[in-house]
């Protein structure tokens, strides 16, 4: 596969609005996966219990030793066969009115007392908190917040520049809204619901609960839902059908009945006993908004001091041997902490501009795919490519698609594509030329590359990118394990 020749005259008359590939039609079952992350489990957990001391200075608790030990017997229930990581889920009561529950990343369960008193039955409390585990379960929260920090930090950060050791946590958290309240944890699209539903339906399943109970309390609940009382579905949009699909995934189910946990009505009167909850409107506050990104002007291009390419290359493999890839023996590597990703650069190959990172201007950024946009469908590689495409202009929305610039190829027997962007880079003001390369490697798995340049060094670059991309060799049996 070779790029393009742009020369700089020719390039700028080519650019046209981006037109995002057609995405195959795909009508297979939904694969549920967590998407792109910028953490790693532990820092889950890290940023849940940071994110509740938070609220628990903000929200009044109700503190009731048979209430607590009823709702966390239920969770723990549930958690034995939660699908996903193993989080230490701890489940608190919101002493607010509002028929409301919402779940931070690390396992930390909240439900406001009006949901509680609202129910009717163990088997409808058992469906909302397993479906708030099961957002915790597929790490929604943290794959928003990672998304919306690619817009903050640029594309070097899908190189897996973000550090584990050095307050990364605390800076990420902090451009996206901050610990507690943050709205990447208490609101979710309707992909991601429909991912909760059809994990809580198997955990509920697996529990000895009827799943049906949960879609009946959430049935009951819409059609009772005004004013402060919609905010359930303001923060958990319902999917289209929600009710006909849970009903045809538990039509396959086997499910055993268990015994109750406690005495649902028994601790419903507890709560109605105590003196009315306030409503959030009296209690709420609003989450710190993000922190503002130095606008310090940087280096032009030309005063950036960026050695040639070697013509002597070396190869690098991650740890996990995902993949292998040669490059010029002058230019570093940097391996993300999972294994999945490499950012390749030259010295001088980023600009720190005071933010929370550093700018990736020239280089080369390898990634084993994880959805964005948390699509529901099947991976293929067109929409793998829409997806890694839309992430690009994000960061630099003045970039558009070169005109035949489209590539396609086959790489190991497999497809690939590739694509080439041009605009202005705001980190140098200059021109800059960004290429999109994906190729599929087996099942729903595919890597892409971002080969990352100013626009004056294109031609220059072009082949010894080429000869990268074209020695990329990608391990099937690796992208599985």
């Amino acid at each position: 596969m070779s790029f393009p020749k742009l020369p700089r005259c020719v390039a700028r008359g080519l650019l046209a609005t981006v037109s995002v590939l057609a995405m195959s039609d795909v009508s297979a079952q939904a694969t549920i996966s967590s998407g792109f992350n910028l953490f790693s489990t532990e820092q889950d957990i890290e940023i849940g219990r940071r994110s509740a001391v938070e609220i628990e200075r903000q929200l009044p608790i109700v503190h009731d030793a048979s209430v607590d030990a009823y709702v966390g017997a239920i969770g723990r229930r549930l958690a034995a066969d939660m699908a996903g990581p193993t989080f230490p889920y701890q489940f608190e009561i919101v002493n607010a009115s509002d028929i409301n529950a919402f779940a931070l990343p690390g396992g930390y369960i909240y439900l406001h007392r009006g949901l509680l008193e609202a129910a009717t039955n163990e088997g409808q409390l058992a469906g909302v908190l397993a479906h708030q585990m099961s957002h915790v379960a597929l790490r929604h929260g943290t794959h928003q917040a990672s998304n919306a920090y690619i817009g903050e930090a640029g594309l070097g950060i899908l190189g897996g520049l973000l550090s584990r050791d050095d307050g990364s946590t605390e800076r990420v958290m902090g451009a996206v809204g901050g610990f507690g309240l943050n709205p990447f944890f208490l609101k979710f699209s309707r992909t991601d619901e429909e991912q909760a539903d059809l994990v809580s339906v198997h955990a509920l399943a697996k529990a000895g609960y009827d799943p049906q109970d949960m879609i009946d309390f959430f049935e009951v609940l819409r059609a009772q839902a005004s004013g402060e009382d919609g905010e359930f579905f303001a923060n958990h949009p319902s999917p289209p059908g929600r009710a006909p699909g849970v009903r045809s995934e538990v039509a396959v189910m086997t499910i055993s009945p268990a015994s109750a946990t406690g005495s649902f009505q028994g601790i419903k009167a507890a709560l109605l006993a105590m003196p009315p909850a306030p409503s959030m409107q009296a209690l709420q506050q609003s989450p710190p908004g993000p922190s503002p990104r130095s606008a310090d002007a940087a280096p032009r291009n030309r005063d950036l001091g960026i050695a040639p390419p070697s013509s002597r290359f070396r190869a690098f493999e991650p740890r996990n041997h995902l993949f292998r890839i040669e490059h010029p023996s002058n230019w570093q590597t940097y391996e993300s902490a999972d294994g999945l990703a490499v950012t390749i650069a030259p010295s001088g190959g980023f600009v720190d501009r005071g933010g929370d990172e550093k700018d990736l201007i020239y280089g080369v950024v390898i990634r084993h795919y994880a959805p964005f946009l948390n699509d529901k469908s099947r991976t293929s590689l067109a929409t793998a490519t829409n997806d890694v495409v839309r992430q690009v202009i994000r960061t630099n929305p003045t970039l558009r698609r070169v005109l035949e610039s489209q590539r396609s190829d086959t790489v190991q027997g497999r497809s690939a594509i590739s694509l080439v962007f041009w605009g202005r880079s705001e980190v140098t003001g200059e021109d800059e030329c960004v290429t999109v390369f994906a190729r599929e490697v087996s099942g729903d798995h595919v890597v892409y590359a971002l080969f990352i340049a100013p626009g004056q060094d294109y031609d220059q670059i072009k082949d010894t990118f080429a000869r990268m991309m074209g020695s990329l060799r990608v391990d099937g049996v690796a992208a599985h394990r």
